[in-house]
C-alpha cells in the first residue's frame, strides 16, 4: 500500500510540475501558422478581416495522429523562434512524464524532435531522453512497482526471467535483440527490466544502442514532414538521400544481430506449432 501511495504521489507531482510549466506559455497565434508561400497568394479581403472574428486560441496537447502532430510542429517553431529556452524545457519535461510513466506514443515525440530541432539536434535530444526516461521508469518499478506488475503480468514477467537467466553470459547482446525486435513492448521491459535482475548498466546502454535506429527513422519523418509541402518537394537528391538512410538504419539491427549474436542467443522459435529453444544462426 504504502509504494502505491509513493508512485501516486510521484505521478501527481510530475503532472502539477507539466501543467504548471504550461501556464507560462507566452502569447502565440490565434491559428496555426502558415507556410510563406501561402501567405503571398492571401488576398485583400482576408487581410482586411479582423484575427478573432473566427479564430480560437492555439493550445497544447499530446498528439494522436499526424495532423495534430503538424499542428503542433507549426506552433512550437513559431515559439521557438522567439522562446528556445522555453520550448526545449517544456519539450523534454513532456517526454520524460511520458517515458517515465510508460505512456504509449514516444513515437510522436520523436518525430515532433526532427520537425522542431532538426535532423541532429533532434536526434541528440530524442536518444538521450528516451534513454533518460526509460532509466527513471526503471527506477520507479525497482521502487515502487514490482509487486504490482508480477501479478498483473505473471506469465510474460516468467517468460521473461526465463530467457534473462539462459542468456545471461550474453546479457546485453541479448537486450539489444529486445529493443532492435522487441517481442515485448519496450514500455514493459522498462518496467520488467528490475524485476528480472537486469544490471542499470547495461539496460542504460541497451536502451541508448538499441533504440537508436528506431529514434533515427522517427526524426528523419519530421525533418520530412516538416519540410515537404508539395510532391515537387518530395521529388528531389536531399529527400532520396534521406529515404536511403531510412532505409539502412531500418536493417542495421539485422545486420549487427547476424553478426554479434550469431551462435549466442537462445531465443523461442516456433516450429510445427511448437516452441523450442533455438540458438540465433
Amino acid at each position: 500500500m504504502r509504494s502505491l501511495i509513493g508512485l501516486l504521489a510521484v505521478v501527481v507531482a510530475a503532472s502539477l510540475y507539466l501543467y504548471s510549466l504550461s501556464l507560462y506559455l507566452p502569447a502565440g497565434p490565434r491559428r496555426r501558422p502558415r507556410p510563406a508561400a501561402e501567405r503571398q497568394h492571401v488576398g485583400t479581403e482576408e487581410s482586411e478581416q479582423t484575427a478573432d472574428s473566427t479564430e480560437e486560441p492555439s493550445s497544447l496537447k499530446f498528439p494522436s495522429d499526424l495532423e495534430e502532430l503538424r499542428e503542433l510542429a507549426e506552433l512550437l517553431q513559431f515559439y521557438k523562434r522567439e522562446h528556445t529556452g522555453y520550448v526545449l524545457l517544456l519539450f523534454c519535461s513532456a517526454y520524460l512524464y511520458k517515458q517515465s510513466f510508460a505512456i504509449p506514443g514516444s513515437s510522436f515525440l520523436n518525430i515532433l524532435a526532427g520537425a522542431i530541432f532538426g535532423p541532429y539536434q533532434g536526434l541528440l535530444l530524442a536518444c538521450v531522453l528516451t534513454t533518460v526516461g526509460s532509466t527513471m521508469c526503471y527506477l520507479l518499478s525497482q521502487a515502487f512497482g514490482k509487486q504490482y506488475i508480477i501479478n498483473l503480468f505473471p506469465d510474460k514477467v516468467s517468460v521473461l526471467q526465463r530467457k534473462v537467466e539462459e542468456n545471461k553470459d550474453c546479457l546485453f547482446f541479448f537486450l539489444l535483440f529486445l529493443r532492435f525486435f522487441p517481442m515485448s513492448p519496450n514500455w514493459f521491459l522498462n518496467m520488467c527490466a528490475p524485476i528480472v535482475n537486469i544490471p542499470i548498466t547495461f539496460f542504460f546502454c541497451s536502451v541508448f544502442i538499441g533504440l537508436l535506429p528506431y529514434n533515427f527513422i522517427c526524426v528523419q519523418t519530421g525533418v520530412m514532414l516538416s519540410e515537404v509541402s508539395s510532391l515537387d518537394d518530395l521529388i528531389s537528391w536531399e529527400r532520396l538521400l534521406q529515404l536511403l538512410a531510412i532505409a539502412c538504419m531500418a536493417l542495421l539491427p539485422g545486420a549487427l544481430i547476424r553478426r554479434f549474436s550469431q551462435k549466442r542467443l537462445k531465443l523461442d522459435v516456433q516450429q510445427n506449432g511448437r516452441v523450442e529453444d533455438k540458438k540465433v544462426k
